[in-house]
């Protein structure tokens, strides 16, 4: 595994010279719970907490920040819950996170017009979702497992940038980016039977796996969080779909490029999905 923080940027939010953000990989940290220098960068209890920290910095210093942006998330719990960063709560101790950068509040998205303040969401192949506002400078990052599409995250997210920032649908950016793809996502009735009940199109997120079994399902979160952008008035070309499965897609050594929860049988670390305003 390289030595270097390897991000990876929604193509053409390089325009928005105000603008910070990335999907994370695995390469490039400290850890070695996962691999040799790997950046896990969440709070797992297989790392240390000083090499959580060290890792954190690593990144938020690769996206950059450096010492001018301050990284806050929530506790993520797989629901429809959207917090504000307001001006303020500064991003720093107290309601927010604990002093060594834990979260304090519970959720699965955060909304920010703040300069200075690095919001983002923990993956390990759930779908991290990005939405910019190029005009009013707001920004939102959302945890889209499969728990928070049927809730519906991406969608209330949206809504709230509307109605706390009046944002406009037109003026939004949103990317899906790094998660588990239908090629590898195996779901049983449990999931089909809830997406079936949420979203008219249900069917279309859906193949069978095996035609001799019937109970099995490959869901396409990318597409479940793509037609939820869509339903919340974005157009298709405001829309940018990373494509990389985080449980197969290899790097350039041929080793995992990500974290996968799937891939990696339960043990592994975490991606953080950022997003921010430049102080």
């Amino acid at each position: 595994m390289g030595d270097e923080v390897s991000v990876v940027r929604v193509p053409g939010w390089q325009r928005f010279e105000w603008l910070r953000h990335g999907f994370s990989t695995r390469a490039g940290g400290v850890s070695t719970a996962y691999g040799e220098r790997s950046l896990n960068l969440g709070w797992t209890k297989d790392v240390e907490v000083a090499l959580v920290a060290e890792n954190r910095r690593r990144f938020v210093n690769a996206i950059g920040g450096a010492d001018r942006m301050r990284l806050v998330g929530v506790r993520q719990i797989h629901s429809d819950t959207v917090w504000m960063v307001g001006e303020g709560d500064g991003a720093l101790e107290g309601r927010l996170q604990t002093a060594e950068g834990k979260a304090v509040l519970e959720g699965d998205g955060l909304i920010t017009d703040v300069p200075g303040v690095l919001i983002g969401v923990g993956t390990a192949d759930c779908v991290p979702v990005l939405v910019v506002d190029g005009k009013k400078k707001v920004v939102g990052a959302f945890h889209a497992g499969w728990r928070g599409t049927v809730a519906g995250i991406v969608e209330q997210g949206v809504a709230r940038m509307v109605s706390e920032y009046g944002s406009r649908v037109e003026d939004l950016e949103a990317a899906v980016g790094p998660s588990i793809g239908a090629c590898c996502y195996a779901v049983g009735h449990e999931v089909h039977k809830k997406f079936g009940a949420r979203f008219r199109y249900a069917e279309e997120l859906f193949r069978v796996g095996d035609e001799e079994d019937l109970t099995t399902w490959y869901l396409d979160l990318w597409e479940a969080n793509r037609r939820q952008l869509l339903d919340s008035g974005l157009k298709e070309e405001q829309i940018t779909v990373i494509g990389e499965c985080t449980a197969c897609v290899e790097d350039g050594s041929g080793a995992m490029k990500y974290f996968s929860h799937r891939g990696e049988m339960g043990v592994a670390g975490r991606m953080l999905n950022v997003v921010g305003v430049a102080r």
